[in-house]
């Protein structure tokens, strides 16, 4: 049974996921997944590689349609009102996103033009999206020039421009240095600050969940087994407890992710096949 984060301060709620469940094959990639995030949060969707986090992400971002379930979006449902639900969210994929060939401005004037920007706020947007994120002496360079720590920044960029309600990052500093690392969690933190938005991040680094997020959920083999505030998770287990260790609890030790090989193998290809 999946645990649910409490709506403890009475205020709205930006996503709600009711026995939400994904199937490829014989593979349940996501299963009975109740969850709910609490509006102007920074919330952590964590868990090992295989848990069941970037389907999960995938699903909320109408990328993906539940095998069963209901999950809700900025109040709207995310199969009936997909088209809606796409207006209010922004979204940072863990695979590559910025186009190299353009500049950074470049970029943002294409993301502009995608989510309808009225043109008379184009410029304005892009300039303050720059700013923000400390992009603005590169915003002529070529995005295949910049380094890992700019382009994760400049995506972030793209994805606020539009001023979302709810914004979905899949692991925004995989593969960064932990000076880039650092930064971008600056940069969220402010925006936390600075915005009423939401933001949704998938990770599986227990340090970055501890320093940018309000509240967590841990999945393990498609499922949440625990919620709740950093600080009241590991409380729970011993004064001297990290999230290291509600991890390894939640995981019970195991890397029993889910299926065999050559499960992993189909969900893999059904994935691909699904895009």
């Amino acid at each position: 049974m999946g645990a649910t984060t409490a709506n403890s301060d009475g205020g709205g709620l930006a996503v709600v996921c009711k026995r939400l469940t994904r199937t490829f094959g014989s593979v349940r990639a996501v299963r009975d997944l109740d969850l709910e995030v609490r509006s102007g949060i920074i919330f952590g969707l964590l868990g090992p590689n295989g848990a069941g986090k970037s389907t999960t992400i995938r699903i909320l971002t109408t990328l993906l349609p539940p095998t069963s379930g209901e999950a809700r979006v900025a109040g709207l449902d995310v199969v009936a009102d997909a088209a809606k639900v796409r207006r209010r969210i922004g979204y940072v994929p863990q695979l590559l996103s910025a186009d190299g060939a353009l500049t950074g401005r470049e970029n943002l004037l294409l993301s502009a033009r995608l989510y309808r920007i009225p043109r008379d706020q184009r410029a304005a947007r892009i300039q303050a999206a720059l700013s923000f994120m400390e992009l603005e002496h590169a915003a002529g360079q070529l995005v295949r020039t910049y380094s890992g720590g700019m382009i994760r920044r400049l995506e972030l960029a793209q994805a606020m421009l539009h001023q979302p309600e709810v914004l979905f990052l899949d692991e925004p500093t995989i593969g960064l240095d932990p000076v880039a690392r650092h930064a971008v969690w600056q940069h969220l933190s402010a925006l936390r600050r600075e915005t009423s938005m939401t933001i949704l991040l998938t990770t599986h680094d227990m340090d970055e969940a501890a320093a940018l997020c309000d509240e967590i959920a841990f999945m393990h083999a498609g499922a949440v087994s625990v919620a709740g505030r950093p600080d009241d998770l590991t409380a729970a287990i011993g004064p001297e407890a990290t999230l290291d260790d509600v991890f390894i609890q939640v995981a019970g030790g195991t890397i029993d992710e889910g299926g065999t090989y050559r499960g992993v193998g189909q969900l893999r290809s059904s994935i691909r096949r699904r895009g």
